[in-house]
């Protein structure tokens, strides 16, 4: 059963472009030749740690987001931890909270169309009262 996850994982701050591009890249065919399929990459740049890890205090954040079996999540966070380039990562299945986010969604746009057909039955109802309120007066 394939599931939604986010990736994210911190590349050391020394890293060239050109290698990090190569780092990404591979990583998505890693997924892509495991039957999973990437849904986005975003390179998030370089940011300030919140504290030391591995001797950097700066590290460049990759957040990928890929849909993917949990053995293939498994293999992908495998490769993770014995690559030199990455310092740090973390896994997170997000299909959960999408479905509770749709839920909420929902129920707010159903509160919104109610509170649309209630204004627009009140503005008629005053309306109505008038034609009626001058025919009782004559």
């Amino acid at each position: 059963m394939s599931r939604t996850y986010e990736v994210m994982y911190i590349v050391r701050p020394d890293v060239e472009e050109a290698d990090l591009d190569k780092l990404i890249e591979g990583f998505e065919k890693n997924v892509t030749d495991g039957g999973g399929e990437v849904k986005s990459t975003e390179k998030m740049g370089r940011r300030r740690l919140a504290y030391t890890v591995r001797k950097f205090n700066d590290g460049i954040y990759v957040l990928m987001t890929i849909v993917a079996e949990g053995a293939l999540v498994g293999e992908i966070e495998r490769r993770l931890r014995v690559s030199e380039q990455v310092i740090k990562f973390i896994t997170v299945r997000i299909d959960e909270e999408e479905k509770r986010l749709a839920k909420i969604k929902a129920i707010r746009d159903s509160k919104v169309k109610r509170s649309a057909v209630e204004q627009a039955v009140a503005p008629e109802a005053p309306v109505a009262e008038s034609p009626s309120a001058e025919t009782a007066a004559v």
